[in-house]
Order: structure tokens, then sequence, then C-alpha cells
């Protein structure tokens, strides 16, 4: 099978459910969806749904006044010119809803995002026959996401971005893809929700927030030094990296954003404790100050351990650490958080 990828972006949040358009009502009602679907969803003859669009409508407009005047002045001529252009609209329908029916659907990977930045999700979609599928879209609440083409017998990858608006276990929920191939008169579509999900991390605390107060590694005294003694290369960059740690010159020379990385660590020891944190910056403020802590340990080359409500993270370093770290911050109290909105809203 072959392989094609396409990229495409947006970085808005989804709207409500409430501003949901008439096509999405529509297809909601007649086919609601229950919550993730494990893949591959395939789009079979029942989930596929279509409607002329405003072009469409205004087209039939047209060809009834066109009949209305032949008739009315008894044009020979009239009457082929409406009966060919209406022959091809209707031929138009079959067109449009075999260019995204049997299409297969598979969620695909997606990478972590800090709170407020773009989430990106990729969508791998098939196309098990050998006709080329043209002009597809998907869209997320009606937000236009990615437009794309799948060759014969081959696949897709697409990718989406939404922003991510709360900590914890994101899902962008149900989207639409859709096409109105090969003239634009019809719309045909499908509202699919995959098992598509990233953790989103607490969005780190911004300034220079000084770590707590190192230790030898074996335990007594206070350790010295930054770990940084050697250059050992270039890591990419992640949000929240020191600036003075970024490598400027490669930046300079269009090869992307980069960070330092030296060997040669001191040896530290730190505990980055939730209770050390100040009680008035609330929960979200103190795991933002402990995610500027992870960052900044792990740029420093310390070991660190996490300590969280009824959550220890023993000590280590590297970026496993980190991103474990991180994922602690990120899925703290989300269970109990959830259950609090969902009795406020019942």
């Amino acid at each position: 099978m072959k392989f094609t990828g396409i990229t495409a972006y947006a970085s808005r949040a989804l709207p409500r459910v409430s501003s949901l358009n008439l096509r999405d009502r529509i297809g909601d009602w007649i086919f609601p969806l229950k919550g993730p679907e494990p893949g591959p969803v395939q789009l079979t003859q029942r989930r596929v749904y279509i409607l002329p669009t405003s072009a469409g409508l205004m087209f039939a407009v047209t060809l009834m006044l066109m009949l209305i005047g032949s008739i009315n002045y008894n044009l020979a001529l009239g009457y082929s010119l409406v009966f060919l252009l209406g022959g091809t609209g209707i031929v138009s329908i079959l067109h449009t809803w075999r260019n995204l029916a049997h299409v297969r659907l598979r969620a695909g990977k997606s990478e972590p995002a800090f709170l407020g930045d773009v989430a990106r999700f990729r969508i791998l979609v098939d196309n098990p026959g050998q006709v080329p599928r043209i002009s597809l879209s998907i869209a997320f609440r009606g937000r236009p996401q990615a437009c794309f083409d799948v060759p014969a017998a081959a696949t897709a990858e697409v990718e989406v971005a939404v922003t991510a608006a709360r900590r914890g276990l994101f899902r962008p929920g149900r989207f639409r893809i859709y096409t109105t191939y090969p003239l634009g008169l019809f719309h045909a579509w499908a509202n699919v929700e995959l098992d598509l999900a990233c953790i989103v991390y607490p969005r780190p605390e911004p300034g220079i927030v000084p770590l707590p107060q190192p230790v030898a590694a074996s335990g007594d005294g206070s350790a010295s030094g930054t770990g940084d003694e050697d250059f050992s290369g270039l890591r990419n960059y992640h949000a929240g990296d020191p600036p003075k740690r970024i490598a400027w010159k490669a930046t300079a020379r269009g090869q992307g954003f980069f960070t330092k990385q030296f060997s040669g660590s001191s040896g530290a020891e730190t505990w980055l404790d939730y209770a050390a944190t100040p009680e008035a910056l609330g929960v979200e403020g103190r795991l933002s100050r402990l995610a500027r802590w992870v960052i900044d340990a792990h740029v420093a080359g310390f070991r660190y351990g996490l300590r969280l409500p009824g959550t220890e993270l023993t000590l280590g370093a590297g970026e496993t650490q980190r991103t474990r770290a991180l994922e602690a911050l990120a899925l703290f109290n989300t269970a109990l958080d959830e259950r609090q909105q969902t009795s406020r809203t019942a």
C-alpha cells in the first residue's frame, strides 16, 4: 500500500456544541455518536449524508427558470440545455457520495502539549478502492482544518491542530469529514469521533522561579554547580527552556530551534514538593510552578523527584524523568475535577 502525508494546522479552540451548523445537527440526529469509536471506522452507506449546497440550490432555481422560459417561448434548444444540465447535476450526486463512501479512518499518534498551546492530532485516512478520492476535508465543530486527496489504494496522514484548553487527558471530540467534489453542487459528509487523545501539561510559570535548594547526591550539604562543564550537543527545543540555553547561532542559520546540552552533572539532587509551593497560587498555579521547576531541573542536569498529594515520583534524570513528572502534573486530580464538573452540570 502506498503512503502519502498531508499536513494542515489550525490554532483556535473548539466552539461549544450549541454552535453546530445545520449539517452537523442533522447528522447527529440521524446517526448519534456515543463516545469515541475504536478504529478503524469505515464510512458505510448509512454514515454518509448528502444535501445540496447553496450553489446547488441556486443551480436548481436557475434550471427551473430556464425551463419556464423554454415552455413559454417553445424553445427546443432551451429544453435540450435544461435537460443536459439537469442530468449533469443528478449524476454529480452519485460522484459526490462515492467520493466519500467506504473511506476508512484510523487514529494516529498524538504528541503531548502544554496548556494553551496547539495540540496536534494525526488521522490516517485509508482509500481501499481503485478510484482516487479528491478534495476531502476535515472540520472540528464547523472549523475547517485540512483539505487533502487520497490516491487509489493509498493512505493519507492528516494532521489537525486544536488549542489545548484544559489540563489532563484532552480529547478533541467528534469531527466532520466532507466533500463537495466534483461540481460543488452537493455536500456529502459523515460525523466521526475517533479515539484521539493527548496529554496536556500545566503551562510552566513564566519568568525566573528559583528551584528548591539542591543537595549533594550523598545527602549531606548543598550542591554547587549547574552541570554545564562540557558542551555535549543539541536537542530539540522544549517549551520553557531558558533563553540562555537556546542555540541562537543555529536558529540564525535557519536550522530551527535547538537547546544546548552539557555534560558533567554536579550530582545534585532536589525534591520538587507540592507542599513547598505557596497555597495562595491555587491548584493550577502550584502545578504551573512545579512544571517550571521540572523543566529547569531537567535543563540543569539535576536528579530530581516529585511529591504530589497521594503521589511520589522517585529521583531520576533525563528525558524519561521529565516526561513522567510532567504527566503526573497533567493528570493530578483530573478525575476528581471531572466528577465535580459533572455534578455541577447535573
